[in-house]
């Protein structure tokens, strides 16, 4: 009995070495949708995009094209579908040229909807699409390629006809915007001309402080 156990144990070893592993990783990525996240849905608030307010300029300026399409009126929240049928249009009309097509905004919005005449509460309901919040003066579509300004104008008037909102046609070496106000050099002039120091500000009611509260305070900026 005691010698059948080794051959039994060396046989169980050998089937077991036997079965496949599964492959830890993938050596190919896999193919991804620019429109869709990953991810699962989280519930998120409807938000509102974000405006650069301390002077920032980024996603205004072309960085990798020859030719972009930025946003132009007023802040949109766009869908994947906008989006989807934005890029078709662009190939559909620029068909059989060489030419490469930059996405600058993704779809990262989790949108959820609820049925009509349904009571409140219960959740905000089911997921529906997926959106992007692009700001004013935003890119959305970069182009490089050999093909005529004329025609990738007409590509992204007909992109632009695809998604709410107005669109302009803007071409690289382009200032950057801030807002709607492209930031030019006469424009970094004025700001460096407006920028005249003030007297410090006066506060009467600190003269009225003990001295060991005075000390406290804070100094006021000029």
């Amino acid at each position: 009995m005691q010698s059948l156990l080794p051959s039994i144990a060396s046989r169980f070893r050998t089937e077991v070495r036997s079965i496949p592993l599964p492959r830890l990783f993938s050596t190919t990525s896999t193919a991804r949708d620019w429109l869709r996240p990953r991810t699962d849905p989280k519930l998120r608030f409807k938000g509102s995009p974000r405006v650069h307010t301390g002077g920032s300029t980024r996603g205004t300026k072309i960085a990798w094209g020859d030719y972009g399409m930025r946003l132009s009126d007023y802040h949109q929240r766009l869908s994947a579908t906008h989006l989807k049928n934005a890029e078709t249009a662009i190939k559909t009309k620029l068909r059989g040229m060489k030419y490469k097509l930059y996405k600058r905004v993704a779809c990262n919005i989790a949108v959820f909807q609820k049925g009509n005449e349904v009571r409140m509460g219960t959740g905000k309901g089911t997921h529906k699409f997926w959106a992007t919040r692009v700001p004013v003066s935003c890119l959305v579509f970069e182009l490089k390629g050999e093909v005529h300004e004329q025609i990738v104008k007409e590509a992204f008037r007909l992109a632009g006809n695809k998604m709410p909102g107005k669109y302009e046609f803007v071409k690289k070496g382009d200032p950057p915007m801030i807002g709607k106000t492209p930031v030019t050099p006469e424009f970094l002039k004025e700001l460096e001309d407006r920028n005249v120091k003030l007297p410090p500000k006066k506060r009467a009611w600190v003269d009225t402080l003990p001295e060991h509260k005075r000390k406290l305070l804070k100094p006021l900026k000029p």
